[in-house]
């Protein structure tokens, strides 16, 4: 049973590794079958449907970049999913994403987001949290969201330490955030791949 999983989702990662293959495969298939009809039909390269498939590689490389800027990142484990549903049950969470910047991918396993405060996790090696951390403020700067707060862990325990102490102050602080949270959720899935 295959469901569509959403952008901020666990597994989305996978998925949209699986989804871009299936895509690239299909592109690449048309793109072989027309120049196969094309050529069986003229006996010669030399034909439109060589050209209309010489088009169709445009869109093939868009999503085979894509592919490969994804390849290298896995979906968030299932024991950090367990541990935030636990210990951070009340915060809003974001979970597999691949930020890009104008000079750097940025990959950040997950956030959890509490009122003007976002914590994130990033395990990968080539994980850069300082930088990661200043894209977001400038990102979120941009799109009107002022004071808001963004730490990005390397060390897992850190970043569980301090999701459960944002947990303990949103079980007292419980108001009127709810939206802000999901604002700021969205802008992290939209500025992810």
């Amino acid at each position: 049973m295959n469901m569509k999983i959403s952008g901020g989702e666990a597994g989305y990662i996978k998925y949209r590794k699986r989804i871009l293959a299936i895509k690239l495969l299909l592109e690449a298939g048309i793109i072989a079958g027309l120049l196969i009809l094309g050529y069986t039909q003229t006996g010669t390269r030399k034909n439109l449907l060589t050209i209309v498939a010489i088009i169709g590689c445009l869109p093939a490389s868009k999503i085979a970049v894509l592919l490969l800027t994804i390849l290298p990142y896995k979906t968030v484990s299932q024991n950090i999913i367990t541990d935030l549903e636990e210990k951070a049950a009340l915060l809003t969470k974001v979970y597999d994403t691949v930020l890009t910047s104008t000079e750097k991918i940025l990959p950040v396993d997950c956030f959890v987001i509490s009122g003007n405060t976002i914590c994130g996790y990033a395990s990968h090696k080539k994980a850069d949290p300082a930088y990661t951390a200043d894209f977001i403020k400038q990102i979120l700067k941009q799109n009107g969201y002022e004071g808001i707060s963004v730490k990005i862990f390397r060390e897992y325990h850190a970043f569980l330490t301090r999701a459960e102490g944002m947990n303990k102050i949103a079980s007292v602080e419980r108001n009127q955030v709810k939206d802000l949270e999901n604002g700021l959720k969205q802008l992290l899935v939209n500025i992810s791949m």
